[in-house]
């Protein structure tokens, strides 16, 4: 007989991975049974199949298979199937991660069920409300009971919001647990230096995604004509969406530039260990930067991630072509040495809070 049962609601890359290291300590508790419902947000089999193979992560019990849609559309229709789901399932608690459209439907539903909502990664903030992310996350902020907080930056703008202390938790971030027990698994298993012919330190990587990027055809040009122009190979494991903008855009493509389809996460961990620099707009590719001391050149003007731009490891270049290279050229910090996110205890925190409420 189980004494809580959780609904873990997933439904993009970072999600998946955030999770994976959550649900390995919730299946170590004997009393906690675990209901993961994956909306479909990612589909493609390299951003979402694999992760749960890599990963040794047990099926979804439920795939809703909802993508390709407007933010509006998207956010309806997972709303409306997770509310049946957690109907039928009666959770004693739902868990969602991020910032994603699968975030604030799991949230929105067990709100309008009155099923309290525990959310990992609560209090980012980059104050760009342009951002679909910024508007998931502040929402699903205030309907949730429990706000695991990854740094004091998170619970400092919680509080600042008027959220009780009570409910929030500074655990760290899961983020660099999964870094940790990864990281050592992608040295054994991954092969896609040798793939691709790279040696290491001697590529960048870059991700490109954000719709506020890809969805402007000028902004696009201007990145991918300051990869050209960079002095070693720029490696791009190309976002389906991204791809499909380039192509129909007729984004002219250096021979600097090499795309990839999407790799897996125990590829993707050796591809960002061992480049030179990276160049993103992706939140969590800022951080796993950090974590294996890895420059990163942010494809943004602002960041969730303030103390990484702080403390001079993250260098925020917006999307002018002029900066990119720039920054491509002659941003090189040297010292990684903070202890931003925790101990790499995050999940075991969680964990132990979560129990506590049972």
């Amino acid at each position: 007989m189980y004494l809580m049962k959780i609904c873990t609601i997933i439904g993009a890359r970072p999600q998946f991975i955030k999770s994976s290291i959550i649900s390995k300590e919730l299946s170590k508790v004997r009393n906690i049974h675990e209901i993961v419902i994956h909306t479909g947000q990612h589909f493609n089999k390299n951003m979402s199949n694999i992760f749960f193979e890599e990963m040794v992560i047990p099926a979804p019990n439920y795939n809703l298979d909802i993508h390709s849609l407007s933010h509006g559309a998207m956010t309806g229709r997972q709303l409306e199937k997770v509310e049946d789901i957690l109907q039928n399932e009666k959770p004693n608690l739902v868990l969602v991660y991020g910032d994603t459209n699968s975030t604030l439907a799991g949230a929105l539903a067990a709100a309008k069920l009155n099923i309290p909502i525990a959310h990992v990664e609560a209090g980012l903030r980059s104050f760009n409300r342009k951002m679909p992310e910024e508007i998931n996350r502040i929402l699903t902020d205030h309907i949730s009971d429990i706000l695991f907080a990854p740094t004091d930056y998170g619970v400092h703008n919680l509080i600042r919001e008027g959220i009780e202390k009570l409910k929030i938790h500074k655990v760290g971030d899961v983020m660099y647990d999964t870094a940790l027990y990864f990281g050592k698994i992608a040295e054994k298993k991954s092969k896609i230096l040798t793939q691709l012919n790279l040696e290491p330190k001697k590529y960048l990587l870059a991700t490109v995604h954000r719709e506020e990027n890809t969805d402007n055809k000028e902004i696009l040009q201007q990145i991918f004509a300051a990869f050209g122009e960079s002095l070693l190979p720029v490696v791009i494991p190309l976002h389906p969406r991204t791809k499909k903008i380039v192509t129909n855009s007729n984004i002219l493509l250096s021979k600097q530039i090499k795309c990839i389809d999407p790799v897996g996460y125990l590829d993707m961990i050796m591809l960002e260990k061992n480049a030179l620099k990276i160049v993103t707009d992706s939140g969590g590719v800022q951080k796993e930067a950090f974590f294996y001391k890895v420059p990163c050149i942010t494809l943004r003007n602002d960041t969730e991630w303030i103390e990484l731009v702080k403390n001079n490891v993250n260098k925020l270049a917006g999307t002018n072509k002029e900066k990119i290279i720039e920054a491509i050229l002659s941003f090189n910090p040297i010292d990684f040495n903070f202890s931003f996110y925790g101990s790499g205890e995050a999940a075991k925190s969680i964990c132990k809070i979560l129990i506590g409420k049972s």
